[in-house]
């Protein structure tokens, strides 16, 4: 039996690789982007899922690295993958417990729902109540979204 009629069902439709693993978070690159080291004490660069933080030279930046240090940096956390991103970063959503960082850094104010990459409804609600309530980025008139800024 070949392989290849499975590998090409999987592709045409839609297959998206999820796993879940435990780690220790080493490193907080920035408010989006944080460095574990696995079971088998590997390193792994996580991508947060679903969210954009503004970037460290951006307004709110660095106050958005420290949000994500102070959630998890040197914490046991699950990691619940739903892919790679096209620099090779494993994107997943972070638990320390059942507190999930990508819901808290939007409930902070701290990052925009990337609904470019991803559609959750519960993403998109805890950006409008962040909004509502001027918390964080939202405490500002006219923020720049992170995917805005880099394009300049």
């Amino acid at each position: 039996m070949s392989f290849k009629p499975i590998v090409f069902a999987l592709l045409l439709f839609g297959f998206s690789y999820s796993a879940t693993f435990n780690a220790k978070v080493i490193g907080v690159t920035d408010g989006d982007t944080i460095v574990v080291l696995n079971e088998d004490k590997q390193q792994i660069k996580i991508r947060l899922e679903g969210i954009d933080c503004p970037e460290s030279r951006q307004d709110f930046g660095q106050k958005a690295k420290q949000a994500t240090a102070e959630l998890c940096f040197g914490k046991e956390v699950i990691i619940k993958q739903t892919g790679k991103d096209r620099y090779g970063r494993t994107i997943a959503f972070v638990y320390v417990g059942e507190t999930c960082i990508n819901h808290e850094l939007i409930k902070l104010g701290m990052a925009w729902h990337y609904k470019k990459y991803n559609q959750d409804p519960e993403l998109s609600e805890l950006e409008i109540i962040a909004r509502k309530n001027r918390v964080g980025i939202w405490s500002q008139s006219n923020p720049i979204a992170p995917w805005d800024w880099r394009r300049k």
